[in-house]
């Protein structure tokens, strides 16, 4: 049960709905994300931070990088059977299907340009 609340949490958000969506199939340096969300970097990371507590989300650090990847087949059978199903939901929801089309603009970026951008915004 303790599993299952975990995962229901980390998903009762829509920028964390969106971040799963965003990682469908790839992964994404946070900085990515943030140009994606529109939210400062640090509230970028804890959204990050509360999927992969929820074992939803693996990162990774890179030197000053973080990277963000959906959890692969070696998670909990909860993770993996949420992750479908919020897929596949949120494959039809309008706001994931304009993320797709802002991601694949974003991806056309350079990451380190777009670090160094985010960092001169004082937002």
């Amino acid at each position: 049960m303790r599993e299952l609340l975990a995962i229901t949490k980390a998903l009762a958000d829509e920028n964390r709905l969106r971040i799963v969506a965003a990682l469908k199939g790839r992964e994404l340096c946070l900085c990515q994300l943030v140009e994606l969300l529109g939210l400062a970097t640090s509230t970028v990371s804890r959204h990050a931070s509360l999927l992969a507590q929820a074992q939803l989300v693996e990162s990774r650090k890179e030197g000053r990088w973080a990277f963000f990847r959906l959890a692969d087949g070696d998670a909990p059978a909860a993770v993996q059977e949420t992750l479908t199903a919020i897929l596949n939901a949120l494959d039809r929801n309008p706001q994931g299907k304009a993320d797709r089309q802002r991601l694949k603009e974003i991806l056309k970026q350079d990451p380190e340009e777009l670090c160094r951008r985010q960092a001169k915004c004082k937002c």
